[in-house]
Formats: structure tokens, C-alpha cells, sequence
């Protein structure tokens, strides 16, 4: 019963997950924030996504995002909050997003009963996320809900996949991963490269190294590889981040989930194939794998 429920909150997470990322790979989001004023890629991934937080400091920002070099978020956090205020972010999100999900989709789809019906059942679980102890996940579940359904079904995803992400977070915590001890062993778990990791999240090599010394003298790296034990801890890891993230989809039957899934498969296909989500992401993640049942 605990495995099926895991499994499930993971599939959901991958078959939902592309809805949301469009607002940091689709290039409307990215030229609206431009247009504000921001510099390059990060100043506006943290204008977006720390916005329903408020001007945020970089300390909190780092905080929560967790695996972030403090320095990287240092360098866009809080000059952006000089460019525009959080809540001129959060509109100019909306109206991106809108504009990428519709170039995406296209008509047939923005209009389609499936969608509506993939909305509504993406929200239900979104109102029954539980946020006690999870900051992004609260913090955008306190925003107003848009219209119309496309714009429902992204913002549902945004509350879950950050309430997941604090959950993520507590995992990692518990665990005893500090931000860059958290990737290098997931570089060495998984099939993203452990350099495009370090870069992107902004840690020096000096950095890279001294937490692969810190794993292999709990034997959880040998020789640059995961030992049994560092896999065991991973496998810990995401299986309590599955764990915590199944809350909003308990009131959910297995049928309306089934349907869930099937019904944004169309969705996450025109995502993909219009190149607004990474075929190689910090999260390892293959959306299309969601259509694969859970297991029993």
C-alpha cells in the first residue's frame, strides 16, 4: 500500500511536472522579463519563482531552493527586486505563461473539455495540499487562482510541484545531504552529468570536491561512484519525498488519477515537442515515463 502510494506521487509528478516548467524554458516568460529589465537567464528563474514570497531576501531565496550556490542567487537576488516588485513579476508570469500554453497547444487543445477536465481534477489536489511547514508551497497556494483552464491546470502544478519540493528538501535534511553534498550524489546516482549540475547551480570545483570527499568518508562515494550505501540513503531520500508529496492526491481514486494522466498526456507531448522542457534537466526527469501504470 506505502509503495503504491509513493509510486503514484511520483508518476503524477512526471506526467505534470513540463506544465509548469514552461514558465523558465518557454522564451515568452523569458522575453517578459527582459522587458522589465532584467539580465540573463537566473535574474529571471528568481524574479518568478521567489516572487510569491515577496522581495525575498538571497538568504531565504537559497534557503528554500536548497541546492543553489548562496553566490549564484546572490548575483540576481535582491537587485531584481529593484527591476520590479514581486507582484509586477507575478502578473507578468501570468500573462507569459498564457501566451507560451497557448502558442503550445494551440487552439484545439486551450479549448478542449480534456483540458478543462484536467484542470479540474489538478486543482482538487493542489486546495488539498497541506503547506504546514513548506514555504513555496504556501506561498503559491495563497495566490489567486487564474482562468481559464490552462492557466488553472499550470498553477495547480506550480503549487505541487513546490510543496513536493519542500518535502524534497526536509528529505534531504533528514538525511544529512547539505545543498552540494545532495548533488554530487545524485550526479552519482543518475545519468545527469555531474559537471552540467555543478555549473548550473553555481558551485566551484573546489566546492564539488570537498563534498565527495565528505560522502566517501560516510561511504556513500568510492572512487567517484555511488556505493550500495549511498544508494540505499537515495533511494531513502526519494521514496520520503514521495511519500510526502502523495498527501493532495489521497482524495483522488485511482481511476480519476488513471484518467489524470492520460488526459495531459496530449499537453506535455506539444510542450515537449516545441522545446520548452529539457530532454537533459537538473531533475532527471522524463515526463512520457508518467504513462507507465503504477506499480502494484
Amino acid at each position: 500500500m506505502v509503495e503504491n502510494a509513493r509510486h503514484r506521487a511520483r508518476r503524477l509528478w512526471q506526467a505534470l511536472e513540463p506544465v509548469h516548467a514552461v514558465t523558465y524554458f518557454a522564451p515568452e516568460p523569458q522575453a517578459a522579463c527582459q522587458e522589465l529589465g532584467t539580465r540573463g537567464f537566473w535574474m529571471s528563474y528568481f524574479a518568478q519563482r521567489a516572487a510569491p514570497l515577496g522581495a525575498a531576501p538571497p538568504e531565504l531565496v537559497a534557503a528554500l531552493f536548497y541546492n543553489f550556490h548562496p553566490g549564484l542567487v546572490a548575483r540576481a537576488v535582491p537587485d531584481v527586486w529593484a527591476v520590479a516588485t514581486p507582484q509586477r513579476f507575478l502578473q507578468v508570469r501570468l500573462a507569459a505563461v498564457d501566451a507560451a500554453l497557448r502558442r503550445l497547444l494551440g487552439p484545439g487543445l486551450i479549448g478542449s473539455a480534456e483540458l478543462a477536465e484536467a484542470a479540474g481534477t489538478a486543482r482538487e489536489a493542489a486546495l488539498a495540499a497541506p503547506t504546514a511547514g513548506r514555504a513555496l508551497g504556501a506561498a503559491n497556494q495563497a495566490l489567486d487562482w487564474p482562468e481559464p483552464a490552462h492557466l488553472v491546470l499550470w498553477h495547480a502544478q506550480t503549487v505541487l510541484r513546490e510543496q513536493r519540493g519542500d518535502g524534497h528538501v526536509a528529505a534531504l535534511l533528514t538525511a544529512g545531504l547539505d545543498p552540494v553534498e545532495a548533488l554530487v550524489l545524485f550526479a552519482a546516482d543518475t545519468e545527469v552529468g555531474g559537471d552540467y549540475l555543478r555549473t548550473v547551480r553555481g558551485w566551484s570545483e573546489a566546492e564539488w570536491a570537498a563534498a565527495t570527499e565528505r560522502l566517501a568518508a560516510r561511504d556513500l562515494i568510492a572512487d567517484g561512484r555511488i556505493t550500495p550505501a549511498g544508494t540505499a540513503l537515495r533511494a531513502e531520500v526519494e521514496a520520503q519525498t514521495d511519500a510526502l508529496a502523495d498527501g493532495p492526491w489521497s482524495g483522488i481514486g485511482p481511476a480519476r488519477i488513471d484518467r489524470l494522466v492520460e488526459l495531459v498526456g496530449p499537453v506535455v507531448a506539444a510542450i515537449v515537442g516545441g522545446g520548452s522542457f529539457l530532454g537533459v534537466n537538473p531533475m532527471a526527469l522524463r515526463p512520457l515515463d508518467a504513462r507507465a501504470p503504477v506499480q502494484s
